[in-house]
């Protein structure tokens, strides 16, 4: 079902979505950088989910020997490594988050081994309910894998205090960073619950808990 909620509202339903196979319950936890992912990921932890972090999974497909390592490396270039042999995501990050087409190239050589490790965590969870927190959760094509996609919102003032203050970048490079990716109107679109975390964390809790009974 959807839901969309917010501090001073409560939940509407119209249409619902047909339910997929056996437990876990599968939920993916989506929204552009900055609109909350984590904190409501945590909450949803704390309510009895396994959550499962994309960002952490990707960390690991580009770590030396990791299934993407290589191949992005020849990709971009012995530049992005830093004096250990590691994939330095801050070299790396500011070639693709100036160039579309080199997002999207990196995501091409991601994708697929991120998806790939997604999925045998999934099948060995034992779990009741499992969260699968990742940025790129629509674009990568994995929504249908879900019984219910959670997206993430705040305005972009928001976004931009935050990134600021959690990565210590400058102004125009977490602005940059925004507005590399998508519209968030178009991941609410496509969700079933609508997460407004643009006010207190209570404000925040309160949603979740609220989606969480009515899941």
């Amino acid at each position: 079902m959807k839901y969309e909620i917010d501090a001073d509202s409560h939940p509407i339903t119209p249409s619902p979505r047909p339910p997929l196979s056996p437990s876990p319950y599968r939920i993916g936890l989506t929204g552009n950088i900055a609109t909350g992912k984590s904190t409501v990921g945590r909450m949803l932890a704390a309510l009895g989910a396994e959550v499962i972090d994309a960002d952490q999974i990707t960390h690991a497909v580009l770590a030396p020997g990791g299934a993407a390592y290589d191949a992005v490396v020849a990709a971009f270039g012995v530049d992005i490594l830093a004096a250990d042999g590691a994939i330095d995501r801050g070299k790396l990050g500011d070639i693709v988050f100036s160039a579309a087409e080199a997002l999207a190239q990196l995501e091409q050589l991601t994708h697929p081994p991120i998806i790939a490790l997604i999925k045998e965590r999934i099948a060995a969870s034992a779990a009741p309910v499992v969260v699968v927190e990742a940025i790129k959760l629509l674009e990568s094509g994995l929504a249908d894998d879900y019984d219910a996609i959670w997206v993430t919102t705040c305005p972009e003032t928001a976004q931009l205090k935050r990134l600021m203050q959690s990565r210590h970048l400058p102004c125009d490079e977490a602005l940059r960073r925004i507005r590399a990716q998508p519209p968030q109107a178009e991941k609410i679109a496509r969700a079933d619950v609508v997460i407004d975390t643009g006010g207190s964390l209570d404000a925040t809790r309160a949603q979740v808990s609220a989606a969480w009974e009515n899941r």
